[in-house]
């Protein structure tokens, strides 16, 4: 029974033998394989247009870049205040751009609020030269609480962002599992809503380590070789990167894998919302669910053999939440089973 992270769980056995394939004989370094051309070709096909693509070793690397990319004198980049650039990367966007700053903005679970979004970019007026400079906006797909942008509030962001000449970054850590949730294309919730760069998760959805930063404008991409090298992200035998995203591309694979994830957790939701001791907080569009639960029901579940976090209360919560409760974070993915899910709802 665990559902602590998708981290935890291991490679698809098609990727991991995508790598053994990968393993013999040479192939050229660097990027320049024919293995990682091929791959660039079909995220452009993907994508349906030519993108520029980075591999890199984390979603922390391909978030950092991105808005080192962007980066301004004094600037600012706007974020959800939970979101997890801004909670859980260790200060890592602001070292890589070498001193600009998060700029959190408010909304409800887990998603930017268009109206304060825009009231805090107005803090920073052009020419006051003391508060520093807005940089860009970076949003999460699907969000750190688990929710999923909308097509229409993806749009009304990446309006925000053009009216005041910002590039619009997209934290794609789970980016399978919102397309599937909203049944549309890449093109789609990317660059035909406004999206400038893309952080273009694998790893939480059955490779072993694979991520990858695209840039939707490839013309902008000349600097960002200079910042994966110095960032140390340039790989020499990146065709093993290469092989993973191959298989995981490879006939929807990996659209079948974040199904799969989805349809676990909405399985985990409905049993949750029959039981009687906890309730779901909020509604999940995605691999995420977080529950209410009496904190020693969530210890006697954990006796139980579960596995699961527990979680920052949001503010926006904190009333809903009784003191001798608990927020629970309970994620599934493409290796967790109906008979993982039955065994906790058993449990509860």
């Amino acid at each position: 029974m665990i559902f602590s992270s998708d981290n935890w769980a291991g490679a698809h056995p098609v990727i991991a033998e995508s790598l053994v394939k990968a393993a013999g004989g040479f192939a050229s370094a660097y990027g320049t394989s024919d293995l990682d051309k091929k791959v660039e070709k079909t995220l452009s096909e993907v994508f349906e247009r030519d993108v520029a693509v980075f591999f890199v070793a984390t979603g922390t690397a391909a978030n950092s870049l991105a808005l080192a990319s962007a980066n301004r004198p004094g600037g600012h980049v706007f974020c959800h205040r939970e979101a997890h650039v801004n909670v859980d990367e260790c200060g890592a966007p602001e070292f890589f751009s070498h001193g600009a700053r998060l700029a959190p903005v408010d909304g409800l679970i887990g998603k930017i609020d268009p109206l304060k979004l825009e009231t805090e970019i107005k803090r920073f007026p052009p020419g006051f030269v003391h508060g520093g400079q807005p940089m860009a906006i970076t949003i999460t797909q699907a969000t750190e609480a688990g929710t999923v942008y909308g097509l229409d509030e993806i749009d009304k962001i990446a309006a925000i962002a053009r009216k005041y000449h910002l590039p619009l970054h997209m934290d794609g850590a789970r980016f399978a599992n919102a397309l599937v949730t909203l049944d549309t294309t890449p093109a789609e919730m990317t660059w035909k809503r406004g999206i400038d760069l893309l952080s273009f998760g694998g790893t939480k959805n059955g490779c072993w380590c694979a991520e990858a930063l695209i840039l939707f404008d490839p013309a902008k991409a000349q600097q960002m070789h200079y910042l994966r090298k110095r960032s140390a992200q340039l790989f020499s035998k990146s065709r093993f990167i290469a092989a993973q995203f191959d298989a995981y591309l490879e006939g929807g694979l990996w659209l079948d894998l974040a199904r799969h994830a989805n349809g676990m957790a909405n399985q985990l939701a409905k049993g949750i919302e029959a039981s009687s001791s906890t309730r779901l907080a909020w509604p999940s569009g995605s691999n995420e669910l977080f529950v209410i639960l009496k904190k020693a029901t969530a210890t006697k579940l954990q006796a139980d053999g579960a596995v699961f976090y527990d979680w920052p209360v949001p503010h926006t919560l904190s009333s809903s939440v009784a003191e001798d409760e608990g927020l629970y974070r309970l994620v599934t993915s493409f290796a967790t089973t109906a008979d993982d899910v039955n065994q906790f709802l058993k449990a509860l």
